[in-house]
């Protein structure tokens, strides 16, 4: 075993016990949260070790950095979730390799993604970027609809050609009402599900909690966690 392999696995299965230790807390099975490795600014050859220790879902955030590595992973098992802030310019290149796209934010986006799903022939899984240190409609410092812009967004997606109504995703925020309440933020993202859900029963997918919080998304009830720096450490600068 390499050295950056042990090294990864170490810090997996260290991720894998903080999340099995959460379900046990919260009353939950670990089979019911999915772990997503963000990998922004790590190598494809990262990506192939994650694989090759059984991680299927991987995350990036930039299209210019993901569309290589993607190209370099494409026969590896994974499914790639799309989770940085997304121009309508960069959605046709995304469209072609992200399995899920989990910060929809707004109806220009929407068509876009849909327009670009029917041309390449494929279904694209599309969650909610829910911004709560947003005004009740308004956008949020880090992408993201405010609250009351979800039921719009989510009839849209479920509406378009091509997309799928899967979730929400949230981050915690920074400013506002819930900044530095992390588990309070999570359970607010949770009774915003169970809405959305009464409309959509299929998108009970719900995105929350990164390195630093996971176990409060894990205690909140959501079923993805999106992680990092603890499975593959601090990230290098960037320029």
């Amino acid at each position: 075993m390499t050295d950056r392999k042990a090294q990864l696995a170490e810090n997996l299965a260290k991720v894998e016990d903080r999340i099995a230790t959460a379900c046990t807390a919260a009353g939950r099975k670990r089979e019911e949260v999915t772990l997503i490795v963000v990998t922004k600014t790590y190598p494809a050859s990262d990506v192939r070790i994650l694989s090759e220790l059984g991680v299927r879902h991987v995350a990036e955030n930039r299209d210019q950095d993901a569309a290589p590595k993607v190209a370099e992973c494409a026969d590896l098992p994974l499914t790639w979730h799309f989770v940085g802030q997304l121009q309508t310019n960069k959605v046709r290149s995304v469209v072609g390799y992200a399995d899920v796209v989990q910060s929809v934010d707004r109806a220009r986006l929407v068509t876009a993604l849909s327009k670009e799903a029917v041309r390449a022939e494929r279904e694209l899984g599309c969650l909610i970027q829910v911004a709560l240190d947003a005004e009740e409609s308004g956008r949020g410092e880090r992408g993201g609809v405010g609250t009351g812009g979800i039921e719009e967004l989510g009839e849209l997606v479920a509406g378009a050609p091509g997309l799928r109504l899967d979730g929400l995703m949230t981050v915690a925020p920074l400013t506002g009402e819930y900044a530095g309440r992390r588990q309070a933020a999570f359970e607010r993202l949770m009774d915003l599900s169970t809405v959305l859900r009464r409309a959509h029963p299929a998108a009970n997918m719900v995105s929350a909690g990164m390195s630093s919080d996971l176990e409060q998304a894990v205690t909140a009830g959501a079923t993805h966690v999106r992680v990092g720096t603890a499975v593959l450490g601090v990230r290098p600068r960037l320029g």
